[in-house]
């Protein structure tokens, strides 16, 4: 038997929303969440950069909500493409922020990264191992 790379692009898909779910549930969304308030008023100003001047606290829990539950569900592959919204609209906020605040570019790079790399599963989806195909079967 022939081994062939080519033939496990659904391990590869898993492989990719393992390593990015755990990243975006312990290295950003629960550092975030569970800081509390003044943590969250902190991310929330991000939108400050587009304009919106009100309501930090609540900006900046989505942010953190939609980082630490986005990731879950990117990891487990359940409701796969609204979370993947969600983090995209996150990143680009994030990358936003990076850009007007004259930062550096990596505070730009980085969430840009992210961002596309989330683009471009939602596009090819989470493949077979993923919970979502799991309830897709059973229709």
């Amino acid at each position: 038997m022939k081994f062939k790379m080519n033939n496990y692009p659904d391990l590869g898909l898993l492989i990719i929303r393992l390593i990015l779910g755990l990243g975006y549930i312990f290295v950003h969304g629960a550092p975030k969440l569970f800081a509390g308030p003044e943590q969250w008023a902190k991310t929330g100003s991000a939108v400050s950069y587009l304009g919106i001047n009100f309501s930090y606290t609540i900006w900046g829990l989505l942010a953190a909500c939609a980082e630490f539950f986005g990731g879950i569900l990117i990891l487990l592959g359940l409701f796969f493409r609204p979370a993947a919204v969600f983090l995209i609209i996150t990143m680009l906020v994030a990358a936003n922020r990076g850009y007007a605040a004259g930062g550096t570019l990596g505070s730009v790079a980085y969430p840009l990264e992210m961002g596309i790399t989330i683009l471009g599963l939602f596009f090819i989806g989470p493949g077979k191992y993923s919970l979502d195909k799991s309830f897709l079967r059973g229709r």
